[in-house]
């Protein structure tokens, strides 16, 4: 029913913003257990380090992929219990929506909507390990992006407007 009245919305107003999630989907996992089976021995309690990476690209006028790419490391002392790289990515469409408003969307908006798909994902691929799943914290996605943002503006020089890496359409451009 949303999606009757929102093409109903945009065949009423064509200039209307659009935002939709097309696909997501498992773009990549990697899961290794170095060294198992002898790591199981180990009486120690397991240690977690968490990585996160978000990632863009337009792939056409109005369809943007968006990326979450997590890298868990457990280590038991100086022992790798397992390594989970893992990619989740989405196809969205975005259309009629200011360019200052396009970095937000892909780096807020867009990894929030991926990144319960990626901890289900991730957990699975651990609980198929015989071990307990690793639930992984929630993010604020707003805060990692703010930071970037703070980040590039630092890095680059003033003039740039600190880009976040985002590859806009054939186009669009900053202002």
């Amino acid at each position: 029913m949303s999606d009757q009245n929102a093409q109903a919305d945009q065949a009423q107003n064509p200039n209307a913003p659009v935002f939709n999630m097309q696909r997501v989907y498992l773009k990549d996992l990697s899961l290794e257990m170095p060294n198992a089976p002898n790591i199981f021995l180990e009486q120690e309690g397991p240690k977690v380090e968490v990585a996160i990476n978000v990632g863009g690209q337009a792939l056409a006028e109005t369809v943007f992929e968006s990326t979450i790419t997590v890298t868990v490391t457990t280590r038991i002392g100086d022992k790798v219990l397992y390594l989970v790289e893992a990619t989740q990515g989405g196809v969205f469409e975005i259309a009629n929506v200011p360019a200052e408003q396009l970095d937000p969307l892909m780096g807020i908006v867009c990894p929030t909507m991926l990144y319960p798909y990626l901890r289900a994902n991730v957990a699975d691929a651990i609980t198929r390990t015989s071990l307990p799943p690793l639930h992984l914290a929630e993010v604020n996605f707003q805060a990692l992006f703010e930071q970037r943002m703070a980040e590039a503006a630092q890095a680059a020089p003033a003039s740039s407007g600190g880009d976040s890496g985002l590859i806009l359409p054939p186009g669009m451009t900053r202002q």
